[in-house]
């Protein structure tokens, strides 16, 4: 950018800045969203609680499938699949 370029561009620079940070809120957000590593997690917790009776079968069946749902999503969206 020439100098006459950033001087005039410069009462804009507060709203690039916003956006930047909305950038990087949205990515962190984003990375937080895809983790399979907690999914995983609350997978293996549910099988705990499965077989120290916490929960019946039909329970586990059901979370399960909001879980596995969650890790295809998840791979979908590695492979740059739809969002």
């Amino acid at each position: 950018m020439g100098l006459f370029t950033q001087l005039v561009t410069l009462p804009l620079a507060p709203v690039r800045g916003v956006a930047w940070v909305m950038d990087q809120v949205l990515e962190a957000a984003e990375n937080e969203y895809y983790d399979p590593a907690p999914i995983r997690l609350q997978l293996a917790e549910l099988d705990r609680q499965l077989v120290a009776g916490e929960i019946d079968e039909e329970t586990f069946d059901g979370l399960e499938d909001q879980l596995l749902d969650r890790l295809d999503e998840i791979r979908v969206h590695e492979q740059g699949g739809p969002s």
